[in-house]
Order: C-alpha cells, then structure tokens, then sequence
C-alpha cells in the first residue's frame, strides 16, 4: 500500500523537475544559444586558430557574466575543421561542420571562419539555413562580391559578415607599401593554390603593375611538397627586388627556410596568412625574421585601451593574443547586441531575425573601431596593418598606405 503512494508522488516530482530543465519549463530554465565555432585547431593553422577561438570563448564567457543577452546565456560549441589529410584546413571538413550547426536549433549564429577557403564553402549552406556567421578573418572578396551572390548566397541576403576588410585592399596596400616604402622596382610572385592565396596574390600582381612594378613572374607551390629549391633558384636568376607570398602557413614555412638559404636578402612580403605567432617557431627565428605580413583590421595590440583585455586574455589562457583574437571577440559582441536589439523589438528570436538584426550591426565604441556593415556583410572600415618579424615576433609598422 505504501508503494503505491509513494509512486505516484515519484511521478509528481519527476515531472516538476523535468519542467525546470527542459526549454520552456518557466522562470527556473535558463534561456540558452548556442554559438558556433569551426576552426582548424590541428594542423599547420593551429596556432592561429587556437588564439582566435580563445576570442571568441572569452567574449562568450564576458557575455555570460554580465547575465546574458536579453537573458539568454551563450555556449560555444568548437568543432575542428583540419583534416590530417589536408594537414591543415580542409574546406570539405568545414562544409560538415556547418551542417551539423544547422541541425542543431540552438546554434543561432557562428562566428569564423578563419580561411576563405572555408568561407566558399560554408557559405551557400548557411544562405540556405538563413544563419549568419561572423569571420574574424577571412579576406577572399568573392564571398561577399555581388557578382558571386547566386553562388555564395542563393537565397539573396548577406549571411557572411566580417569584422576584417577583403583582399580587395589587402593585396594592393601591401603593393603600395612595397613600391613607395620599400623601393621594389621587380617582384616575383607566389601562392599556394587556395582560395585566399590565389586571390590575394592576383589583387597584389594588378596594383603592382599599375604603379609600375614589374612582375617578373608567378608560381603556385603545393603546400605538401617539401623542395620549392628549383623555384626558387629559377627566381634567384632574374634578380627581384621582393618576393610576395599569398598563402598560409602551411607552404608559407617551408618557403621561409627555403628563401633564407637561396636568397636571403630580397625584400619578403607576405599577408595574414603568414600574421600567425607560430611562424617564427614553424619556419625558424632566422627563416622568419624580416617578413611582412599585412592585417586585414586596425592595430589593436599596441593601442593602450586594449591593454586591459590584452592582460585578461593573456591572464586566461596563458598565450599571447593577436589583432584576429580580438576580431572573434567582437564577433561574439555583435551576436549579443543583435539579440539585445531583436527583444527589445519584440521579435522571436531566430536565426532569421539575429541574422537582419546583424545586418543592421551599429557598434560604436568597439577596441577596433566602428563595427558596421554594408549591404553584403562587408565591414565599412577598410584599414590594413603592416607588421614585420623582428627577433621572432610580430612588431606593428603602422597603417599600409592606401594609393
């Protein structure tokens, strides 16, 4: 007779509890999103990926803190987008990644990804999911080019937004720099056949012919090749000024030994692909020292407003930060702040409306400055960083000259 009782009042108790954690169980359930997260954290982009995606957390930790976004509580959800196959970022893998995030109704936006290569192909996945991302990163201006639109956003809206400006300007202020700071007259280019490189190795190649440089040629290196000797030694013979690099790390190292042993002295220019604290630790003090990396955002590492976040993020996770660590961190503000905005308008929120909510981003009072977009995700503020590898780490050079 006693059990029967007790059974039934089981019964009563077990469902009440189940109503306290299950959405939509009243004011005891905590309103939780997820945010996506797709980085190459193994690989020869590890580095690199690990500082950003630490960015990122601690934005996600920030945001918590202070109670949520319109009481929603954040968690970020990290998914690996290296293949031991690629040994570094692998598009294909990224596509997966992005389809598991959208199976999952609680992962309202992502932030990344980090390489364009990931970006082409995420891309027409999330215009299908109407779901936004946010790259700290990623540079490739065919992504968010109007032209490309039916290939990278079927559905018509902007869904790739970034807190970086394109290769558009990247490519062509570092060729500016070379020809008015450095005195390249010849330049021999090389990319490593991605995405990214290919592009930003083309948009440095038409600015340096319009100021009058002369190409001397362009090569492609394959990342998984070990020799770029007999290139380079090709190169050697026709006695260039500088070498620009569009390319990620990956080959990037390699190049780097290489060059130091054929030619030491010539000029080395490359872009964020090769801005990676890892670098002078991959490719070597001396393979690394003297190279040029453009930035695709403003210089916020030597800026004293940043110190504060700079020492909490060093505090945290013991590693140095760089200029896209705080990009990912801005990401992660302007998903919160888009559903702030959505509430308070009283809209559901959905990937949908976080994603025209985005769209309509107005942060003022940002470490990199204005944080706004145009009509096809592209950040407005368009300044390029110069850092050169001195005695194995990144020095800010200033502002890349932009005619």
């Amino acid at each position: 007779m006693r059990l029967r009782a007790i059974v039934p009042a089981l019964a009563v108790l077990l469902s009440i509890g189940l109503l306290l954690v299950q959405p939509g169980g009243g004011d005891a359930q905590q309103k939780m999103l997820k945010i996506g997260l797709s980085f190459p954290l193994t690989g020869a982009d590890a580095d690199s990926a690990d500082a950003i995606v630490k960015g990122a957390q601690m934005a996600v930790e920030d945001v918590n803190a202070k109670g949520g976004a319109a009481g929603y509580k954040f968690e970020a959800v990290v998914f690996d987008s290296a293949t031991p196959a690629a040994g570094q970022y692998d598009p294909a893998q990224s596509a997966t990644n992005i389809r598991k995030f959208v199976a999952d109704s609680l992962v309202i936006a992502l932030v990344g990804p980090q390489m364009s290569g990931e970006g082409k192909a995420i891309s027409p996945i999330l215009s299908e999911a109407d779901m936004a991302t946010i790259t700290p990163s990623s540079t490739n201006p065919d992504i968010t080019d109007p032209k490309f639109k039916d290939q990278y956003r079927p559905k018509g809206k902007a869904v790739y937004f970034r807190n970086v400006t394109t290769d558009a300007y990247q490519g062509p202020n570092m060729a500016n720099h070379a020809f008015h700071k450095l005195g390249v007259k010849k330049v021999y280019v090389l990319d490593d056949a991605g995405s990214f490189g290919v592009g930003i190795a083309d948009s440095f190649s038409r600015r340096a012919k319009e100021l009058g440089m002369t190409v001397l040629g362009r090569d492609r290196l394959d990342p998984k090749e070990a020799d770029y000797k007999t290139i380079l030694t090709k190169i050697k013979g026709m006695n260039p000024d500088a070498i620009y690099y569009g390319g990620v790390v990956q080959a990037g190292v390699k190049l780097a030994r290489q060059l130091t042993e054929v030619m030491p002295k010539v000029h080395k220019l490359a872009s964020d692909g090769l801005y990676d604290l890892g670098f002078p630790e991959q490719a070597g003090k001396e393979a690394a020292e003297g190279w040029w990396a453009s930035n695709a955002a403003p210089d916020m590492l030597s800026d004293a407003k940043a110190a504060e976040w700079i020492n909490k993020y060093k505090s945290k996770y013991k590693r140095e930060p760089h200029n896209y660590s705080i990009t990912a961190y801005h990401g992660v503000l302007v998903i919160a702040d888009a559903i702030e905005r959505t509430v308070k308008a009283g809209k559901p929120v959905t990937r949908s409306s976080i994603r025209d909510a985005i769209q309509a981003t107005s942060l003022k009072n940002t470490l990199q400055g204005p944080i706004e977009y145009d009509e096809n995700g592209d950040i407005k503020s368009k300044i390029i960083a110069l850092y050169q590898f001195t005695d194995a780490k990144l020095v800010y050079k200033g502002v890349a000259p932009e005619k």
